[in-house]
């Protein structure tokens, strides 16, 4: 979860989360060189005498700067393809839920265990516990095992709305009338926070998303949803 003044992302709790972290610290990098490159030559054009003003022509000059940014855009386009793809994979998921948004609020299908829903909203202020964070806890959270692939199947009932959790590297859109799904699997325990990342009203704040992910031991062991 975010913390007050965190300047970089969330920790990584999905393999997915691990590849986006590195990628970006990859482009940030690129990116850090190109901008210092720049403000060298303006440094060197504002500072230096220019003495051969009447040469117009530099055909070794136009080459490397023609060449060099196809060459920064394949190191970019490249990992990025193959993270967007990876993001597409599903292999074989353990676990099938269903994710509904509504205005505004989620409700929740455990599709493996006999039509199991539930309505899951924010809780009040006058409802929170010492420990409890304002505009982020709700009165019935997800819980899902660790270590196991897990199929979300997402859609909305009536605007457009978006499933998000920062940590696990999800973001996939609810749309009425079309099933998207997304697959993750969680490497650590914890309770983990996510919210609606598509404005859809009046309320698009107050719908947050929270996963409780246990080890899978524990969640085979029986039901632990309380409701």
């Amino acid at each position: 979860m975010a913390h007050a003044a965190q300047v970089g992302l969330q920790d990584a709790t999905s393999p997915i989360m691990e590849e986006l972290i590195t990628f970006h610290d990859h482009a940030l990098m690129i990116i850090l060189l190109i901008c210092f490159l720049v403000l060298y030559a303006l440094f060197l054009t504002l500072t230096t005498k220019l003495t051969n003003t009447n040469i117009s022509d530099a055909q070794e000059m136009e080459t490397v700067w023609t060449i060099l940014p196809a060459i920064i855009l394949v190191l970019i386009a490249l990992p990025s393809l193959r993270i967007l793809y990876m993001t597409d994979e599903v292999n074989d998921p353990s676990l099938t839920i269903k994710s509904i948004g509504h205005q505004w609020y989620w409700t929740y299908e455990y599709t493996d265990y006999g039509g199991l829903i539930f309505n899951s909203y924010m809780l009040p202020p006058l409802f929170l516990e010492p420990g409890d964070l304002r505009l982020l806890d709700v009165d019935n959270r997800v819980v899902l095992p660790i270590e196991a692939p897990i199929r979300m199947m997402i859609t909305s009932q009536d605007v457009l709305h978006s499933w998000a959790v920062p940590t696990l590297g999800l973001k996939t859109d609810a749309i009425p009338g079309r099933l998207n799904q997304t697959t993750f699997t969680a490497t650590r325990p914890g309770v983990y926070y996510g919210q609606c990342s598509e404005i859809c009203g009046a309320n698009h704040s107050f719908m947050p998303i929270v996963l409780e992910l246990i080890p899978l031991k524990i969640f085979e062991m029986g039901p632990v949803f309380t409701l």
